[in-house]
């Protein structure tokens, strides 16, 4: 065995012996199985099982050169030297910049850390047998031997795999994205990662900031991506270093892509390669063996025994006898000891050091790294051997397919029509009409993964709709169990998958949909199928590591259509196709999901205008007359003496305050209420932590205080006002009969959610260690709940009785009465249309303020926009603070929250007023109707001060 290059990193370990021209021989005894470098830290496997890490002490290469070659006598060594041993032996590793992970011969994983120099089990992958790992920089990958992966460390550049938005840990995360896919290798660079299935498909994820993942760009992937320009080669070995990335085929070919500023792609160029490209200089040879360092490669090509490098070789890792860089692929210069009968037996390449491991005589030809085979024996032990529980919990994780494999198959299909109509023909008929409720096993769930695939080609030549309609069919009468295990396999289904899936839902009800709004017809039979389905998606979709956007499942058809209402009276043949429509407009409440929320404002104020409208009572509105100074006490009185019509438009009079009501005191009335409410309601209190409100545990005050709360806040939302009270989202989702969950505990009340999911995170034994049972402020989750210690069996079942303790149980009876009246305040249930986020937005309004859009939105009268006064008045409207510019819109329009878009939805008018005694004057806002009457002022001084003493003072109706 041979090294070269940063000799010195060996050197201190005292493993060789030197043989001249920059190469050193391995001692026997101490013969490599493993070696591992990044930057300053080196690990290697011995023959014998031992193990040891080499440190820099962490210095960079040029420290670490100009320490060896001070003068003053001899340099202070700049290597730590440590030697690793454990009760079992030790079967192979893989050294990050600042930790090595080992791996048992029994599968056990353990890792050594710089920072603490002790080496520590993780006991979240004990029952796991660990077959391949692969470390970055900063993180780490093991693949099991049953083809599961796990990921820890950074995940900054997306290099765990797990989402966008997830963030570093330090235990192991499954990789639940390639779940289904039967791999057969893991590699790691400095922060990317690849995976081979055992079909040759190759999906990498991470750092891209050269174009190491082979994608045909330079942004990073968060979630594991297929590279598909190397579908079809069949991909045998994956090798990664730093920031570039080699690929080894069946066929001996060699693909190199990434950073190329060393020449390490071999390309006889210095420039980044984005996709991967074949290497032309070993054109003709069969490359058996590919390694690569952390700027060079290494590859073997085992019929001539010559082992061909290139890359950077400042270090003399070429084994060129230079220290020079090279971008062709030229032979190692061998030392004289290695004789002409020993074959090259393996090649390892790490940091800036090559190794080469030579014996006598032939060896079989194999790739460098055996291979974990995920076969049909082991997945039909999977379903055969267990118990029907046992073997649906396993389908959970794996669905048994490579979907690649499919996609490319259909699209080959694709391609002869004739045989595409048959195939579709044959589902059709024979397959999806053999279709049972119960799911026999994995076999029977894994055609609702296929077919999808094969609705992605026939949709593209507008066909397959019925196709899609009757699958829809099947999946919904499936029994509970089987699409319970349906949708988790939906749920880790890798991203693209996903989509098509959904694309393929979304694109026959958007079908369905359009013909009932272009024609008079009625197709909600066939639309409810894929409906129901896309539904179930879009549910799903929420609990996925890798999210599609909302935008997946509107409609967009739908939303032309309701923008399009006000000009459908002019056209008699529109008119009737609208009336059609909407005799089933409370089909539409049931897919809320399909529309966009501006298209669901329009629809629902349509709506509510069209039943009041509908047998109108003899009287013509609610009208409300309160103390502004009392106006919670004032309300609450109106409403148990004199209980009004709540169908009427509400019409509001402040006592002692002129002003006609035609919107603008209806908005003022509720935003004073939401302030009362928050301050004097004693029926909700605010969370110490959030901040957010919720109901009052004490229900020993007034029984109908919550039902009122809730009649205000369904008033406010008929009568179309904002009323910010603060609930949380959970408020929204049971009032939408939804469920809430821990996310939503962790908006009310973050302390509390952050115990909980420490509780789910604890690697070591809950109950020893919290010393928790099945209690909450001293009352039982569940019968016997004191005496029952929360396990880790148990920790879910503790953690999701307690947020439906807090969040419901807790409150059951506040919130029932709460509910009651805001169905009476509000007396149509189209705000049902709504998702709960909506709702909320629908009632509180937003306070996101691009304040430029009040002025493109500004509208003049006896002046323009050029005039003195007005660009007056906008130098002085920017030069205001954020807190004035909000007074602004009080005096403006009665509240500073928005409607859904924002200003851009407000109307401003700008009215010149000519006076003799114009300085001595105040600007005059008309509520109702957003008007500001602004005096013709002498100079910009008294506008200001005229315009802030407006704001800040005026809080009443009628009075200039």
């Amino acid at each position: 065995m041979f090294y070269w290059g940063e000799l010195t990193s060996l050197d201190c370990a005292g493993v060789g012996l030197s043989c001249g021209d920059g190469f050193k021989h391995i001692l026997g005894s101490q013969r490599l199985s493993e070696l591992s470098v990044k930057r300053s830290l080196l690990a290697f496997l011995t023959a014998d099982g031992k193990v040891t890490v080499v440190l820099l002490n962490g210095q960079s290469e040029e420290g670490q050169n100009k320490t060896q070659t001070s003068r003053g006598g001899k340099a202070p060594s700049p290597y730590k030297r440590f030697n690793i041993t454990l009760k079992e032996q030790i079967h192979s590793l893989s050294s990050g910049k600042h930790h090595v992970v080992l791996v048992t011969q029994a599968g056990m994983v353990w890792e050594w850390s710089e920072q603490s120099t002790i080496t520590r089990p993780f006991k979240s992958l004990t029952n796991k047998k660990i077959a391949q790992v692969a470390c970055g920089d900063d993180h780490s990958v093991v693949l099991t031997r049953d083809g599961q992966l796990f990921t820890w460390g950074q995940n900054s550049s997306g290099q765990l795999g797990l989402g966008k938005d997830k963030p570093s840990s330090l235990s192991p995360q499954p990789l639940k994205s390639l779940g289904g896919i039967p791999l057969a290798q893991i590699s790691a660079g400095g922060g990317h990662s690849f995976a081979l299935s055992l079909s040759g498909s190759v999906f990498g994820w991470g750092r891209n900031s050269a174009g190491q993942l082979g994608l045909g760009d330079r942004e990073d992937r968060y979630v594991p991506v297929c590279v598909k320009s190397l579908n079809q080669k069949k991909t045998v070995f994956i090798s990664c270093g730093e920031d570039h990335t080699a690929v080894l085929t069946k066929g001996g070919l060699l693909f190199t892509f990434g950073l190329g500023c060393y020449g390490q792609l071999g390309h006889n160029s210095l420039r980044d390669e984005h996709r991967p490209r074949l290497l032309g200089g070993l054109w003709g040879s069969k490359v058996s063996q590919i390694a690569c360092g952390r700027h060079h490669t290494l590859a073997l090509v085992g019929s001539s025994k010559t082992i061909y490098s290139f890359g950077c070789g400042e270090q003399g890792q070429l084994g060129n006898g230079q220290q020079t860089n090279q971008c062709v692929p030229l032979p190692v210069c061998l030392p004289a000891e290695c004789s002409p009968n020993q074959t090259v037996e393996k090649i390892m390449a790490g940091g800036n050091l090559s190794v080469a491991c030579f014996q006598d005589g032939e060896i079989s030809a194999g790739s460098c790294k055996e291979m974990s085979v995920l076969d049909d024996g082991i997945i039909d032990r999977w379903i055969l051997d267990c118990e029907k529980a046992k073997a649906w919990n396993k389908v959970k994780r794996h669905s048994g397919l490579d979907l690649s494999l499919a996609r490319l198959a259909f699209e080959k299909l694709a391609q002869k029509q004739k045989i595409l109509l048959e195939v579709e023909s044959v589902v059709k008929q024979n397959l999806l009409w053999s279709l049972g409720s119960t799911a026999a096993g994995v076999e029977a769930l894994r055609v609702y993964l296929i077919l999808p695939e094969l609705l992605r080609v026939l949709i593209k030549q507008q066909r397959g709709r019925q196709l899609a309609v009757e699958l829809a069919s099947a999946i919904l009468h499936l029994d509970q169990e089987s699409l319970s295990v349906l949708r988790s396999l939906w749920t880790t289904l890798p991203y693209y998958y996903y989509r098509t899936l959904v694309k393929v839902f979304h694109s026959v009800s958007a079908h369905f949909i359009t013909q009932m709004t272009t024609r008079i017809c009625n197709r909600w039979d066939e639309a409810s199928f894929p409906l129901k389905v896309l539904h179930e998606l879009y549910d799903i979709n929420s609990r996925r590591a890798t999210r599609l956007m909302d935008d997946y499942f509107y409609v967009k058809e739908l939303s032309e259509f309701f923008c399009s209402i006000p000009y459908f009276f002019s056209d008699q043949q529109k008119c009737l196709v609208f009336q059609n429509f909407m005799k089933n407009v409370d089909s539409l409440c049931c897919y809320p999901f399909i529309v966009d929320m501006r298209s669901k404002c329009i629809l629902f104020r349509f709506l509510l205008e069209r039943q009041k409208n509908v047998d109108p009572p003899l009287a013509c509105e609610n009208s409300l007359c309160v103390r502004r100074e009392m106006v919670l006490a004032d309300t609450l009185t109106h409403l148990r003496t004199n209980p009004p019509d709540f169908s009427l438009p509400l019409k509001v009079k402040f006592l002692l305050e002129d002003g006609f009501d035609a919107g603008g005191l209806r908005t003022e009335f509720f935003r004073l209420l939401s302030q009362d409410i928050r301050k004097a309601s004693g029926v909700i209190r605010a969370s110490e932590d959030s901040g957010l409100f919720w109901f009052s545990a004490d229900t020993s005050g007034t029984s109908d205080e919550f039902y009122y709360l809730g009649v205000i806040c369904g008033m406010a939302l008929y009568n179309h006002c904002h009323l910010n009270i603060g609930f949380p989202l959970a408020l929204f989702k049971k009032l939408l009969c939804l469920s809430p969950t821990l996310s939503d505990l962790e908006e009310l009340s973050p302390a509390e959610a952050r115990s909980l999911r420490n509780v789910l995170m604890e690697d070591e034994e809950v109950e020893e260690i919290l010393c928790l049972d099945f209690t909450i402020q001293g009352k039982e989750l569940i019968p016997n709940g004191r005496e029952i210690p929360v396990t880790k069996v148990n920790r879910q079942k503790y953690v999701d009785l307690y947020v439906d303790f807090f969040l419901n149980k807790s409150v059951e009876y506040q919130f029932k009465e709460f509910a009651r009246g805001f169905s009476c305040g509000n007396c149509s249930d189209f705000w049902r249309i709504f998702l709960p986020e909506e709702l909320r937005l629908q009632l509180y309004g937003t306070s996101q303020y691009e304040w430029e859009e009040l002025r493109r939105i500004a509208t003049y009268e006896h002046c323009g926009p050029l005039d003195e006064l007005v660009q007056n008045f906008w130098t002085v409207f920017c030069e205001l603070s954020e807190e004035h510019k909000k007074k602004f819109l009080i005096f403006m329009y009665a509240t500073d929250r928005l409607p859904v878009g924002g200003l851009s939805q407000l109307r401003l008018i700008l009215v010149r007023c000519d006076y003799e005694n114009a300085d001595e004057r105040f600007p005059v806002a008309q509520t109702c109707f957003g008007t500001l009457h602004l005096p013709n002022y002498s100079n910009i001084q008294i506008l200001r001060d005229r315009l802030i003493h407006a704001i800040t003072c005026c809080e009443v109706f009628g009075k200039a």
